[in-house]
């Protein structure tokens, strides 16, 4: 069955699935002929059949970055094109101790502008831009669950932000024991692991069974599972099928990579993490092949990627994102638009609000793009390689920490604790204490180390470490940033 339109000009349908915590080393195409030429670090040991295929018919970014690293500051970000937290609204993590960070619900999200633009828009799987409120639309007067901190939470539907299909959760981490709220807010618990079951819905919404969107529109459909994110600690994380594939492989050759600290528990988590990355490819796959059976996959643009990456014990951190580092920053970037993006591997250093812009000029909406959008249009790069446009030479690096407790244990100021900037050879990054002072400099010349090993001293690099540092002031005072504002560290940053 063919997609029609009434109007002159026919759109794109637009599917974009963004797996959790999904780093871009785990795609297993990088240890193909084709695709690991272009990377100096060795790929994950993964089995994903479906996104390899999908790779060879698409344009594959090596260096797409998520420039804070975190669940709710990536996916604001994402959703209004804004890097900064003081117009998007989201710092850190949304939950009941941060109740100043949500998504600004003034700000005009890809969900508005597309809908206003006469797209179906549809929402599945994990939210997590809400901060919870006792709104339980089955239990008013509470919150979604019964918790000290709650994380998980309801959208209402004057919260959904253009998306007129719902079916999604703010965050719960049981793969196999998923929820949803529905449209109208019923909640749906079908005990199924949830990348197979949120595909089966994304199903659902492209055949349109049920009349569940209007036909006569093109359509934006967003996804995002959960896993591979964390808990990966046995098999109530993932289906035994996609774990038989690694419990075999002895750890050290799960994780090779040579910043990997083998003395971490975590370790013991490896295979189950990639058990979970091949069975968000099964789940990747199921739409895929709906698209070609539906005779959509023409004029419809598909986005594969992520909010942020995992270390998985690189480095001996605990924290699996929230850092500079490659495992954490770099995320997967693969679109497909056939016929009109040229399948290929490009090392375009896009950023998470390049991807709203981007996606609205592909579907001929530039027009559209909010004025307020800080990330860049890079769609006419997409299309023609050799567009003569500026390509981006650095994306920022943010991170948030909470600030002053006001009361029961909630935060209300967000304290920056860290800028950096990453630009296709170096890596820079900088923390501070509470009271404004230099606390750590992470510095890596990454083609000559791209496990990130060596932090090089800022002594005999003075001359790169001022370009950076003049890069770098230069995009904050662009986004009129805090630290931009109150002069941080401005003996090293020049914001001139």
């Amino acid at each position: 069955m063919a997609f029609s339109q009434t109007n002159q000009t026919v759109r794109p349908n637009i599917i974009y699935v963004f797996p959790d915590q999904y780093r871009n080393d785990a795609c297993g195409f990088w240890n193909l002929k084709g695709f690991r030429e272009y990377r100096n670090s060795k790929g994950d040991p993964t089995i994903t059949p479906n996104l390899n295929q999908f790779a060879r018919e698409s344009l594959v970014l090596t260096s797409a970055q998520s420039n804070n690293p975190v669940s709710s500051p990536h996916r604001a970000m994402l959703m209004t094109g804004m890097y900064s937290a003081n117009k998007n609204g989201v710092p850190v993590n949304c939950n009941t101790n941060s109740p100043q960070s949500t998504l600004n619900p003034a700000s005009t999200t890809i969900g508005d502008v597309f809908s206003q633009a006469g797209y179906d828009c549809a929402y599945i799987g994990k939210y997590h831009l809400d901060t919870p409120t006792p709104n339980d639309p089955n239990n008013p007067g509470h919150y979604v669950e019964n918790k000290k901190e709650v994380w998980d939470a309801y959208t209402p539907k004057e919260l959904r932000h253009g998306f007129n299909y719902w079916y999604s959760y703010g965050t719960f981490n049981e793969h196999k024991n998923p929820h949803y709220w529905d449209n109208d807010g019923c909640k749906h618990e079908p005990y199924e692991y949830s990348p197979i079951h949120e595909a089966r819905k994304a199903v659902e919404y492209i055949k349109n069974t049920g009349n569940i969107r209007d036909p006569q529109k093109p359509f934006l459909m967003m996804l995002s599972m959960n896993p591979p994110h964390s808990p990966y600690n046995s098999l109530h994380d993932c289906m035994e099928e996609d774990y038989n594939l690694y419990k075999d492989i002895p750890l050290d050759s799960l994780l090779f990579r040579p910043n990997v600290d083998r003395s971490m528990k975590k370790m013991k988590a490896a295979p189950y993490y990639f058990a979970n990355v091949t069975g968000v490819d099964r789940a990747f796959g199921i739409i895929l092949t709906t698209l070609k059976e539906m005779e959509l996959d023409k004029n419809t643009i598909v986005v594969f990627t992520s909010d942020h990456g995992e270390t998985m014990c690189s480095h001996g951190t605990t924290d699996p994102k929230n850092s500079p580092y490659a495992e954490s920053m770099n995320v997967p970037f693969i679109i497909r638009y056939p016929q009109k993006i040229k399948p290929r591997v490009d090392s375009l250093l896009l950023s998470t609000p390049d991807i709203m812009p981007t996606l609205l000029g592909l579907a001929g909406l530039d027009k559209q793009i909010p004025t307020e959008v800080e990330g860049r249009n890079y769609s006419e790069l997409f299309l023609d390689e050799y567009s003569s446009i500026p390509r981006p030479t650095s994306a920022l690096y943010f991170k948030y920490a909470d600030g002053k407790i006001f009361q029961k244990s909630m935060v209300n100021n967000y304290f920056p604790t860290s800028r950096g900037i990453k630009t296709a050879k170096y890596t820079l990054a900088f923390t501070i204490s509470e009271n404004r002072e230099l606390k750590e400099i992470l510095f890596f010349d990454d083609k000559k180390d791209p496990y990130q090993l060596k932090n090089l001293p800022l002594k005999g690099n003075e001359k790169i470490i001022k370009e950076l540092c003049k890069e770098l002031g230069r995009q904050l005072k662009s986004i009129n940033d805090p630290w931009y504002k109150e002069k941080i560290l401005n003996e090293l940053i020049s914001y001139k």
